[in-house]
């Protein structure tokens, strides 16, 4: 345990922020799950509902520094094949 006071406030930021990256990457892979199960389905109208939530799920966890950026690009582009293959 840290007998600093910069050092125990270190700590609790890292807490707080790393609380914070759990729920954006929760939040991601239910919506992932949701879109990858619309997809399965063959349901093209709720796919592409999904898609656009994916998509800006995406950007936001980016945006927040959760992810790098080539990270996103990689599964964005991922999803964006997957709902071009229903077509």
């Amino acid at each position: 345990m840290p007998n600093i006071k910069s050092a125990k406030k270190r700590v609790k930021v890292i807490a707080k922020k790393t609380m914070e990256n759990q729920m954006i990457k929760s939040q991601l892979k239910t919506v992932i799950k949701k879109f990858e199960a619309a997809v399965a389905e063959g349901d093209k109208a709720n796919a592409a509902e999904q898609y656009k939530v994916v998509v800006k799920k995406l950007d936001q966890a980016c945006a927040k520094g959760t992810f790098h950026k080539n990270t996103i690009a990689r599964r964005k582009s991922r999803m964006t094949k997957l709902f071009n293959k229903m077509a």
